[in-house]
């Protein structure tokens, strides 16, 4: 039987699963290519902002899963996170479904699987950790 705490480890698990579908992307969308006409400065920065991200994601999984109990357990501390956790990942759902338009890279079976993949655990993120905010 599934429960609240096999739940709770998934979604740890899951953040390293996204960052490792997330190690492609550079490779998959070209960005030798695409970002090498922009200024230095803006190359620099758009590192910056993923190496950011990639840091955020991985505090997600890494607090998730050294805290999987105190989740579980609903302390204000713990739904505050949860909560953070939760909108952090509607608001990429919405990116992904309302702003971009990845059709034009989703080339083979492998990479719309991959898209809808990451689509999935996007909704599963939402989901999981929005219930752990408000229970």
């Amino acid at each position: 039987m599934i429960t609240l705490h096999h739940l709770i480890l998934l979604g740890g698990l899951g953040h390293f699963a996204i960052l490792l579908a997330s190690a492609q992307v550079p490779r998959v969308l070209d960005w030798k290519h695409e970002l090498a006409p922009l200024h230095p400065f803006v190359r620099q920065l758009f590192w910056v902002y993923g190496a950011f991200i990639v840091l955020v994601i991985a505090g997600f999984g890494m607090l998730t899963l050294m805290n999987v109990d105190a989740l579980a357990g609903g302390s204000e501390l713990a739904r505050g996170i949860a909560a953070l956790v939760a909108v952090f990942w509607a608001v990429r759902l919405a990116v992904q479904c309302f702003v971009f338009d990845a059709c034009p890279f989703l080339i083979n079976a492998w990479r719309r699987l991959g898209y809808h993949a990451l689509t999935a655990a996007f909704v599963f993120f939402t989901l999981l950790y929005g219930y752990l905010a408000l229970r």
